[in-house]
């Protein structure tokens, strides 16, 4: 029940921001609308006509995803700074509750708000090319929530480094073209990409939405290795926000901006 009260206030929180800042929400969402537009009407004009329709279908994909996955994984760090720069980071250690939790539960609630956002993306962009995938949300959103925990365990990483060093938004901008890299990048062209936190997932979706695959036709082994991703950067990513939050402390950087 504790759990869940957070969840539910930290999702009541998020959405109450998203909606008293609409305008800069539809700018994030025409935003990312505009880079798939780039994208189509580039392979539109100097594209192979005959892998069009894959090309297409593949940049629907990767433009939504890279979105998700960069919205997710910047989400604590840009928290932490909000939160230093209002005065308000050192309220949150009083709680009892523990920070890593608040911040799971904020982020799981920005997620699900997030994902909403991604489903409007999909709809437009598919809309505008009359490329049309296959959503099958039986297989896409398991898929999908595993993937999430490595988001997660980044961006916890990402926090930890903002409690010490505050300024981070030029990491973040630079961070965000390398997520690019890693989502469009398919994994047979560089299969050492596997061991990079969510693309395997992101591979696994781009499969199922442009081939029309159900979990049981997808090789076990890939399941394994994105849950085996998924724990290993989760835990890591817990490991070093403590381990940053006990620096931060030691050397009284929380009450500091």
């Amino acid at each position: 029940m504790q759990w869940f009260n957070l969840f539910k206030a930290n999702l009541r929180k998020e959405y109450i921001e998203m909606k008293r800042y609409l305008p800069n929400t539809l700018a994030l969402l025409v935003t990312f609308y505009v880079i798939f537009l780039a994208a189509f009407f580039g392979i539109m004009f100097i594209g192979d006509p005959a892998s069009f329709d894959v090309n297409v279908q593949y940049s629907i994909v990767s433009v939504v995803f890279w979105s998700l996955t960069m919205m997710t994984m910047n989400f604590i760090g840009f928290a932490i700074i909000t939160e230093a720069m209002r005065g308000t980071l050192e309220q949150l250690y009083m709680s009892p509750l523990g920070v890593w939790k608040i911040m799971l539960t904020r982020i799981i609630g920005q997620f699900l708000l997030q994902f909403i956002i991604m489903i409007v993306l999909l709809f437009a962009a598919m809309l505008t090319s009359g490329q049309w995938l296959s959503l099958n949300p039986m297989t896409t959103i398991p898929i999908i929530l595993l993937t999430m925990f490595s988001m997660v365990g980044v961006s916890f990483m990402i926090a930890g480094l903002a409690i010490i060093v505050k300024q981070i938004q030029a990491f973040l901008q630079i961070f965000q073209f390398v997520l690019m890299g890693l989502v469009f990048v398919p994994i047979s062209v560089a299969p050492f990409l596997e061991l990079a936190p969510f693309v395997k997932g992101v591979n696994m979706v781009r499969i199922v939405m442009m081939e029309n695959l159900t979990l049981t036709q997808l090789p076990w082994f890939d399941f394994v290795s994105l849950v085996t991703n998924s724990i290993v950067y989760m835990a890591l990513g817990l490991i070093v926000f403590h381990r940053c939050e006990k620096i931060a402390m030691k050397k009284g950087l929380l009450g500091q901006y």
